[in-house]
């Protein structure tokens, strides 16, 4: 796994070892934030380069990483598991970007109090347990989210899309092979 883009394109990525990890390929992270940089970017107060962003459930940190190539001014990284967390904090420090990010060990579905709201969120939770609708409620109710901020949900594509919470609107949604990206938008 390597970084698409940005100024840490085409630096290699350490993935935290096991089944629990299912880190968002390169591929598809390099659709995400073309459609980031080209559907959204500028247009309803949405701005990547120097916005906040979340990466809960992050992992290897993959999609918080990319955001921080591509200019976001600081990213807080979520996990739950250690090997992830240690991940994450060992990529941060081969890019230098440990200035720029806070690692938190957090459940997205009982997170803490956010410092500032974020613009940008990415939730990429296990598949099959439910998790992706319960996270995006709990983030918004502890205030993570700002108006008109933008989520990017990574679903399995197999099964129906969640249920979303009131305060939501889905503003773009594609398959790529089995995984479904939703980008929803807060109400503003």
């Amino acid at each position: 796994m390597r970084i698409t883009g940005g100024e840490w394109r085409g630096r290699a990525l350490l993935v935290p070892v096991g089944t629990r990890v299912r880190p968002t390929s390169d591929r598809a992270r390099a659709a995400l934030f073309n459609v980031l940089m080209h559907r959204f970017q500028g247009r309803d107060g949405f701005g990547l380069a120097g916005g906040r962003v979340l990466d809960a459930f992050a992992g290897s940190g993959a999609l918080g990483l990319e955001a921080l190539s591509r200019g976001a001014a600081h990213v807080t990284f979520f996990d739950t598991a250690p090997p992830s967390l240690r991940a994450v904090e060992a990529n941060l420090k081969a890019m230098g970007g440990q200035e720029r990010a806070s690692v938190i060990r957090a459940d997205a579905v009982r997170p803490p109090p956010p410092a500032q709201p974020v613009g940008l969120a990415f939730l990429d939770p296990p598949y099959a347990e439910g998790l992706a609708d319960r996270a995006l409620s709990q983030l918004l109710r502890a205030g993570w989210l700002a108006p008109g901020a933008l989520v990017c949900v990574e679903t399995d594509g197999a099964t129906p899309a969640p249920a979303w919470p009131g305060g939501v609107g889905v503003v773009d949604e594609r398959t790529q092979g089995r995984p479904r990206l939703t980008i929803l938008r807060v109400a503003g």
